[in-house]
This record gives structure tokens, sequence and C-alpha cells, in this order.
């Protein structure tokens, strides 16, 4: 009798553990190396300006929670209204060696097609110890070439502003997409992968890139947004649909691109 009153206690105490953990604690460890991610799965459908370790930047564009193009699981829904931008902003990062990696997945439902030379940005990291800012996931609208290509681009450093866009990258219109960057401070590298492939055409490095004679330099990284940013206005066409999901962010490559 004693031994079956002491196996109940022990039963109790074991429930009581599990009914402590908050709903939003995830039963999956977290890789190594991990610093952050994001599925949106444990957030209410609806508008959402914050989530655990998040917040949002918007103007002229809206964040929403939706039902999974699946038909399981939630994504985020971004839409933008002329060069309106939003973005889920991770302003908690402290990379080791100010180095690491992104993976998001994504699909874009239309790229401008006007003005001439527009440009976007899905990802731009920055430091509150330098200007630059640096985007790793981007890309231009190139009459010249008849489409929006991707491209690496950065702003308000000694390089200046610039994407270097390449026509052997072509931003695909309502398609999901998984998308990946390492940012490398050791040659201030940025290498993009596409559906587990890496893309070399769009690495840019110190000495290779697309700016001024200068070098291209990273700040160092403290934040991280990733969303939807048009600069030009009145563009083709006016408004913006982004979908995305399974964002992770860690200090080695998260994987997953090639499932």
């Amino acid at each position: 009798m004693a031994l079956l009153r002491k196996s109940a206690a022990a039963l109790c105490a074991a429930a009581a553990v599990l009914l402590a953990i908050p709903p939003t604690a995830s039963a999956t460890p977290a890789p190594p190396g991990l610093l952050a991610r994001e599925n949106f799965d444990r957030l209410p459908l609806g508008p959402v300006t914050e989530g655990r370790g998040w917040s949002t930047d918007s103007d002229n564009g809206t964040l929403t929670v939706v039902p999974g193009a699946k038909g399981y699981g939630h994504e985020l829904r971004i839409r933008t209204q002329g060069n309106g931008r939003a973005f889920v902003v991770f302003d908690e990062l402290a990379p080791p060696g100010n180095s690491f990696w992104g993976r998001v997945r994504l699909r874009v439902a239309g790229f401008p097609t006007a003005p001439d030379w527009a440009h976007w940005t899905i990802a731009e990291g920055s430091g509150a110890d330098a200007p630059t800012l640096v985007r790793p996931l981007g890309g231009q609208y190139a009459p010249t070439d008849h489409g929006s290509f991707w491209g690496v681009g950065s702003d308000l450093g000694p390089t200046g502003d610039w994407t270097a866009w390449k026509t052997s990258s072509p931003a695909v219109a309502g398609a999901w997409q998984c998308v990946e960057f390492h940012l490398d401070a050791r040659d201030n590298r940025v290498s993009v992968y596409l559906d587990g492939v890496e893309r070399s055409d769009l690495t840019v490095s110190t000495k290779a890139h697309g700016g001024t004679a200068d070098d291209f330099v990273f700040p160092s990284f403290d934040k991280l947004k990733l969303g939807w940013q048009l600069y030009q206005a009145d563009p083709a066409p006016s408004s913006y649909d982004i979908r995305m999901d399974d964002i992770a962010l860690g200090t080695r490559r998260v994987g997953g691109c090639a499932d």
C-alpha cells in the first residue's frame, strides 16, 4: 500500500511539472548553434506585432498570421502598398564572430515590373556601431533584361548604395522557395543558397562586390530584418503579397532546404 502511495505521488509530481511548462515551449530541442527560429504555428491567427525574440517594423504594410498553404500549420502573410515596407525584426542578435546563417521559406506573388531599376529587399542586417546596411536577400528589376533578378546589396556604408543582381538568378514569382544566406565576417562574405543549392554568382566579399572601390565591411550585427521593402514610388504592381515560414538563424547552416 505504501508503494502504491509513493507511485501515485510520483505521477502527480510529474503531471505538475508538465502543467508548469508554458504552452508556447517547444517539445523539440533546439539544434546546436541556433540563434532564433519562428514557424508561426504557436501564434494566433490575425495581425501580429511581435513574437518570441522579434518585433515588427512597417509603413504602408501589414503582417498577418494566416493558415498554412498546405492545409496545416500557420505562416506569415506580408502585404505592402506602393513602396511600403513590412518586416519581422530580430533585434537581439549577438552572433559569435559576427557571422551567422539564415534560412526562410518564402513566396512572392509578384515582383516589380516598373519603374526601371526598381529594387527590393527581403533581408537586411545592421549594427549600431556602423551605418552600413547589409542586404543578403534582395534584387532588382532590370529593364535591359526584362525581369527581376536576385542580388546581394548594401547601403549607407563606404561602398555606397548597390545591388549586385545577376541574370543567372532570376526571381520567380508565385513559387515557394527555400532561401538561405551566410554572413561570414572573416572575409565580409555573403553567400546565397536557393532550394539548397549555392548560387556562387551572387557571392560578394570585401574586395568583390557591387559598389565603389572601397572595402565592403560588415557592421557588428545586432539586428536582422526579414520581410519586404520596395524603394521606388509608383511601382507596378502597386501592391505586394509575400508569404514566409520556417525562419531559422544560427551559427551553423540550419539546412532543411534540400527536403
